[in-house]
């Protein structure tokens, strides 16, 4: 029999799931909706049908032993959802204690680009690193820190808010769903590339595809599928946010020496419209001492599955320690 763990990736929308074994190959999975019920109680009583009839597909073969659960603002050290603001729940969440009532077993929970490192070093390109970071492309910006072979989680569980770095110390930057202007992500993300598109639109006449689309309508895909056929608004879009994103990334680099950054979404399918400019506004900007030595690299975990491999990373990591 095999040791599985359950591992859970929940959005606003929809929470996806699998059993994976530590190889990370997945023995089944499927997907629920996150906004089923009002609570978080109505949400869990669903997901525990859902995944129990799963699992007794295989339980002749497998054998659960933990549950990694990967969550916006998941906090590894309580166990907690505190105030997701892409949530229906809520206030502090106590997911981890409430799930372990259902399952009976070890349950880890982090933030979802955590558990990304997590995954990425398990079962990714950073196999064999102990010093690399992971910066996650949403809706958002995260990031994942790993330090020594260590994730770092800080005093409080809440380390590596990249994204809500500051980007313009003027405080004249574009305003940011935590309250606070010019953080990182309203820059460089699937909806900072969205509000470049339009403020690139407003500053010129030249043609592009983009121009009669509407803001709502309008997505990081099709930014990409257009820089891809030549929209001259759209490569323009990336290589602004492949700047901005290099720049900072000096600074990351500066602060932790990694040898390897990771870059993990959708705004990876833009491939080298992203990638050149990012690599060349890190390179300008590195410290001599940092010149030359550190890889900016596209996540090895692929864009299948990516998230529910992350989270079930996590609880191998913390049940091999």
């Amino acid at each position: 029999m095999k040791d599985v763990i359950l591992g859970i990736d929940i959005g606003g929308t929809n929470t996806k799931y699998g059993f994976l074994d530590r190889d990370g190959i997945s023995l089944a999975h499927g997907e629920i909706s996150t906004t089923s019920g009002d609570t978080v109680h109505d949400f869990l009583r669903d997901f525990y049908q859902e995944v129990h009839a799963k699992f007794r597909k295989i339980e002749d073969e497998a054998r659960l032993i933990g549950i990694g659960v990967g969550a916006p603002n998941g906090n590894f050290y309580t166990g907690t959802i505190e105030n997701a603001p892409n949530l229906k729940w809520h206030g502090s969440v106590p997911l981890a204690e409430l799930l372990q009532t259902y399952f009976k077993v070890p349950v880890y929970l982090t933030n979802d680009a955590n558990a990304a490192a997590i995954g990425e070093m398990i079962y990714g390109g950073a196999k064999n690193m102990k010093n690399f970071v992971v910066v996650t492309l949403g809706t958002g910006l995260g990031s994942g820190i790993v330090v020594n072979g260590d994730l770092v989680y800080g005093d409080d569980g809440n380390a590596g808010e990249l994204g809500h770095t500051l980007t313009n110390v003027k405080g004249t930057g574009r305003v940011c769903g935590c309250g606070r202007r010019g953080c990182l992500e309203t820059y460089v993300s699937a909806t900072g590339i969205k509000r470049t598109i339009y403020k690139l639109l407003a500053d010129s006449i030249d043609y592009s595809e983009l121009r009669g689309v509407s803001f709502n309508d309008l997505t990081a895909e099709m930014v990409t599928q257009a820089a891809k056929r030549g929209d001259k608004i759209a490569i323009d879009a990336f290589e602004y946010t492949g700047k901005v994103l290099g720049v900072k990334l000096a600074d990351t680099v500066a602060h932790l020496s990694p040898e390897a950054i990771f870059l993990f979404g959708g705004l990876v399918r833009a491939e080298e419209f992203l990638f050149d400019p990012v690599r060349y506004h890190l390179e300008k900007n590195l410290l001599p001492i940092f010149k030359g030595k550190v890889k900016v690299l596209p996540s090895g975990l692929g864009l299948n599955n990516t998230a529910v491999m992350g989270a079930a990373a996590l609880a191998w990591k913390e049940l091999e320690r």
